[in-house]
């Protein structure tokens, strides 16, 4: 939550905010902290260069959060958590990071150290995460992916 949070406030977005918004800010601030503004080995320069990146991947995890990216991507998430199985799962802080045996992992963020221990603890996780995670904490879709391959 920390991490949403982190990036909302650097955006100054709030839950109304579309796509279009977002992508307008992130452009305004893109231009703004673009390393080419700065003189090379300048202390901006470096600084700036910390800063784009920084954006880029607020940008990329906000969009991959947004209401309309999570609906486009609703039959592909509703496939998974219910014809898919759990491959592994881990936590750390308050993100739960769930990989599947179709080869997709999901985070899912303000997930407690008590939940997490009712995962683990339970004799069906898959039908305690059902109940319980999937379609209660905020979730994206990791970049992440699992190799089903080897």
């Amino acid at each position: 939550m920390k991490r949403i949070n982190k990036y909302k406030k650097l955006f100054s977005v709030d839950e109304d905010t579309n796509l279009k918004t977002l992508k307008k800010t992130y452009r305004n601030l893109v231009k703004e902290w673009h390393p080419d503004k700065f003189q090379k080995g300048d202390d901006k320069s470096i600084e700036a260069e910390e800063m784009s990146r920084y954006i880029i991947d607020g940008y990329h995890f906000l969009v991959s959060m947004d209401p309309e990216t999570l609906e486009n991507n609703l039959e592909a998430y509703t496939k998974t958590i219910t014809e898919s199985a759990i491959a592994d799962f881990q936590h750390k802080g308050q993100l739960l990071e769930v990989s599947f045996l179709d080869g997709s992992t999901y985070e899912y963020f303000g997930v407690s150290k008590k939940v997490f221990s009712k995962l683990v603890n339970s004799d069906k996780q898959m039908r305690f995460a059902k109940r319980t995670i999937f379609n209660s904490f905020p979730y994206r879709k990791s970049k992440k992916e699992s190799d089903t391959t080897s």
